[in-house]
């Protein structure tokens, strides 16, 4: 089984908002996944990223792939200091 860190899509039509989930690579896109990790709200102004650090850290470490847009997602926000 391999695991992803990717997105999956909620909110209403034209206003979505975005989980980043670890999930198998076979699920679907908003079907079953192991665990949330943190959220992605494009909408907002800037764009809004939480993250579980301590989670993505332990799927990564078990060898979790991230999709390119996780990736840079969790390049700009995994280490940087929380803005206020």
């Amino acid at each position: 089984m391999a695991v992803k860190l990717r997105l999956a899509r909620y909110g209403a039509k034209k206003h979505a908002y975005y989980r980043i989930i670890a999930a198998d690579e076979s699920a679907r896109r908003d079907g079953r996944f192991l665990e949330h990790v943190g959220t992605y709200d494009p909408g907002a102004n800037p764009a809004k990223v939480t993250l579980k650090a301590d989670r993505v850290q332990h799927w990564l470490a078990r060898g979790a792939q991230p999709t390119d847009t996780v990736r840079t997602l969790l390049a700009r926000h995994l280490n940087a200091p929380a803005q206020a």
